[in-house]
């Protein structure tokens, strides 16, 4: 995959980019989520450490390459449109076409059983994500999409690893491991049926048998 030159985007540039933008998700220092004027979004990426592998690649360009990575492979996902280097130390940014649908996680906290009924397709989805050697730490409810057209899709990418061949049931039970976890995190989080997900997901994967 040839190298993703980042943009620069001038203090100026960036605030008019953001006119008029809502601001979808922020932390201690400031906005980090943007839903622009005409639908897309921008996503702002800081340098946590002044040392660290951001300095040779950008989360931004990690995020864009795992798009690109995940759309060959047919995983429905959001559509990259440019990414920034932005005048603020260690800043760069993305922006995007969101991945349409709804959130598993706006479903299960609105109509848990809605999501129960989506336990044998999310389980398939999460099986052909380990076949294909998608290694995504932050997998949970709100990284995945239900699209109008059905489909389970991947967004927030960053934090996504691809390998060459299908992954080992460790790393499988370790990922399913952080998906308990951060399940944990949300209300009623003890009426989902993990056990249910985490049995078909290990059970019924090829590499299992």
């Amino acid at each position: 995959m040839p190298p993703i030159m980042l943009n620069k985007l001038t203090d100026a540039e960036f605030a008019k980019l953001i006119d008029n933008a809502r601001v979808l998700e922020g932390d201690s220092f400031g906005p980090k989520v943007y839903r622009l004027a005409d639908g897309n979004i921008l996503k702002l990426f800081r340098r946590k450490r002044l040392l660290s592998s951001a300095l040779l690649q950008p989360y931004s360009v990690r995020f864009l390459a795992n798009a690109k990575s995940l759309h060959k492979l047919g995983i429905p996902t959001l559509t990259p449109l440019s990414s920034f280097q932005l005048q603020r130390p260690g800043m760069t940014a993305v922006l995007y076409q969101p991945l349409p649908g709804e959130t598993l996680k706006d479903i299960y906290l609105a109509e848990p059983e809605r999501l129960r009924s989506l336990l044998p397709e999310l389980a398939a989805f999460i099986r052909k994500l380990h076949c294909l050697g998608v290694y995504f730490r932050s997998l949970h409810l709100g990284n995945i999409v239900l699209t109008p057209k059905g489909s389970l899709g991947l967004i927030d990418i960053a934090d996504l690893r691809i390998q060459r061949r299908a992954l080992s049931k460790a790393k499988r039970k370790r990922n399913l491991a952080h998906f308990e976890r951060l399940l944990k995190t949300l209300e009623n989080a003890g009426d989902f049926p993990f056990m249910e997900l985490s049995t078909a997901v290990l059970n019924d994967h090829p590499a299992s048998k």
